[in-house]
């Protein structure tokens, strides 16, 4: 009961006025292609949202990704969403209009190719065609840093395309290779493992060129054979922070930190990165700070 209330007067608030009948609160979440991991923990996440939370009304939005994300959720048209670290500004600014709620994975930087094609190597890209990712995702921003401190950046045929198109277009040879950026495993990336022999080309050397070029958010990840039946490989890495709208009431972000970190087990069931999440390890989120609701749920927890 006093859950109700804390939750019905933050709504209320939202709302701008006690004395009339509260709407359902809004949440859209801001996620990214409907077969990465983005959109499946972001279904998970509204459907729990919907059915803990009285008065919340959440929903997905299918969008480019990790930039697009930081762009709805600080312009108020989204009021949570997911990004990769390396998409944020090394510093925040005075007045943020967009805090974190938690680090929750980490995404892994993806550069496949067909098994018998002759991709092998970074190197091995030049003068050939290649998707770097969707125009406004974190899957660009990344694949564009490597390819400056690779040198390649003006040298290879580049395609702006998100992971359904860049998939297509491997199979049907319009592309030799494409990067894609996301947690383990990535369902498009598996069912096209699936129905083609793919190589996953190591990338793991270029971890220490991109955290002197770039900062100190990129570390080196395997991606074993057991993910998607290729030969394993090393790739480079970066976190992923689930983001909120700095102005949404403190109650309600406390709410939903409680639900992402309690209810973990459930929300794994849509995707295993979920699952690695823990409260020790969410607090990390620079350069982001913490939402007061967020930051108190962590307090009282002492993760």
């Amino acid at each position: 009961m006093a859950l109700v209330l804390l939750l019905v007067s933050a709504l209320a608030g939202l709302a701008g006025c006690r004395d009339e009948p509260t709407e359902p609160v809004r949440i859209r979440i801001a996620t990214g292609s409907p077969t990465a991991v983005y959109h499946a923990f972001g279904q998970s996440l509204a459907a729990l949202l919907n059915r803990e939370l009285p008065g919340v009304r959440a929903s997905v939005v299918v969008t480019a990704a990790s930039a697009q994300n930081v762009r709805l959720v600080g312009s108020g048209e989204a009021e949570l969403g997911f990004t990769q670290a390396d998409v944020l500004p090394p510093h925040a600014p005075e007045h943020p209009t967009v805090l974190a709620v938690a680090r929750v994975y980490d995404d892994l930087l993806h550069l496949v190719t067909t098994a018998g094609g002759p991709v092998r190597t970074l190197a091995d890209l030049r003068g050939r065609r290649v998707s770097v990712g969707a125009d406004g995702s974190g899957t660009e921003v990344t694949a564009t840093r490597l390819l400056t401190v690779a040198q390649l950046g003006g040298k290879v045929v580049q395609e702006h395309l998100g992971l359904d198109d860049s998939v297509a277009a491997l199979r049907a040879g319009r592309i030799d290779a494409f990067f894609f950026s996301g947690g383990l495993p990535v369902r498009g990336v598996a069912e096209l493992a699936g129905r083609t022999s793919v190589r996953m080309v190591d990338l793991g050397d270029w971890t220490e060129p991109l955290r002197s070029g770039f900062g100190q958010v990129y570390v080196t990840r395997d991606i074993p054979r057991s993910v998607y039946g290729a030969d394993p490989v090393s790739t480079v890495a970066n976190p992923n922070y689930l983001i909120v709208r700095a102005d949404l009431p403190k109650e309600l972000v406390r709410e939903v930190t409680r639900l992402l970190m309690e209810r973990r087990e459930e929300l794994a069931a849509a995707h295993p990165a979920a699952g690695r999440m823990s409260p020790r390890a969410a607090i990390v989120t620079t350069p982001l700070p913490l939402h007061p609701g967020a930051a108190d749920w962590y307090r009282a927890t002492k993760p």
